[in-house]
């Protein structure tokens, strides 16, 4: 099976890395040759491309690397250059507005397979690209009523074999909802942190592995971020403003020393987190 990756960067080059050793024959697209070069001096993909066009015809399965509006973009621009049942799939942790973005698309000759591999790390770039960040982690897949169950066992088995523990399916407002509380809130979180200090002191020198913990997800990509942001503002915000009530109970619970609501609001906190795998 040919396996086209677009978008040579941490993720794309991650899934070539993952795919690789068994046997498909993976081209790589991207923009930059730079990219492409690495990736083939390293060993990461078979054959490198920056005119997509060119290749797409040999492609079964073709995931999108891509930035939210990118995706869209490049699907508008090749949707005619694709191999005809060929399956497209993403990688954009929002999913309603690239769905209702391509729905015009889903009645032509190629099956769309909307996806979100909840993994990653603060550096980018294909140079950082490791399938190690998929061990273990979560694999999400939004079907539309266009999917086939052929199509949608085809990127299970792939993500399965690219080291994803956890293949879920769910719909496009849900998984837009919940990936807006444990991951787009904790982002905002971590940067509300890191920016809310003064710079008095010399940071670096009182921290220990809470405010590590915390603050690693600020090293963000700017990019991605603030289109992940504003492309799904409706969930992100109703989370922000329940957060904000929470914070309001244990500041007001430590405002009047109220220890036994604190402990409760600690309790609380801790068997809620020992739910979670």
């Amino acid at each position: 099976m040919n396996i086209g990756i677009v978008g040579l960067g941490l993720i794309g080059g991650s899934y070539a890395l993952g795919l690789k050793k068994y046997g498909y024959t993976i081209y790589g697209m991207d923009i930059n040759q730079q990219s492409i070069d690495y990736a083939l001096e390293h060993n990461i993909i078979d054959i490198g491309e920056t005119n997509p066009k060119d290749v797409l015809k040999e492609i079964d399965v073709v995931f999108l690397c891509l930035y939210p509006d990118d995706t869209i973009q490049f699907v508008k621009k090749h949707i005619n250059d694709f191999k005809r049942g060929a399956i497209i799939s993403d990688v954009v942790g929002i999913k309603r507005k690239i769905i209702d973005a391509l729905d015009v698309y889903m009645n032509d000759d190629v099956e769309f397979v909307f996806t979100h591999p909840v993994a990653g790390k603060e550096k980018i770039g294909i140079k950082y690209s490791d399938e190690a960040i998929f061990h273990n982690a979560n694999f999400v897949i939004t079907p539309t009523k266009g999917n086939t169950e052929e199509a949608i066992n085809v990127i299970t088995i792939l993500a399965t074999q690219m080291g994803f523990s956890s293949v879920s399916k769910i719909s496009d407002v849900d998984h837009d909802n919940i990936i807006a509380f444990t991951s787009q809130l904790t982002h905002a979180i971590a940067l509300s942190l890191v920016n809310s200090d003064d710079e008095r002191y010399d940071t670096s020198k009182f921290i220990g592995d809470s405010y590590k913990d915390l603050t690693r997800i600020a090293q963000i990509n700017e990019d991605l971020w603030a289109e992940l942001f504003i492309k799904n503002k409706d969930f992100l915000l109703k989370h922000i403003n329940k957060f904000e009530k929470e914070l309001d109970i244990l500041k007001d619970a430590i405002k009047t020393s109220d220890k036994d609501s604190l402990k409760k609001l600690m309790q609380s906190a801790t068997e809620k987190r020992k739910k979670i795998k």
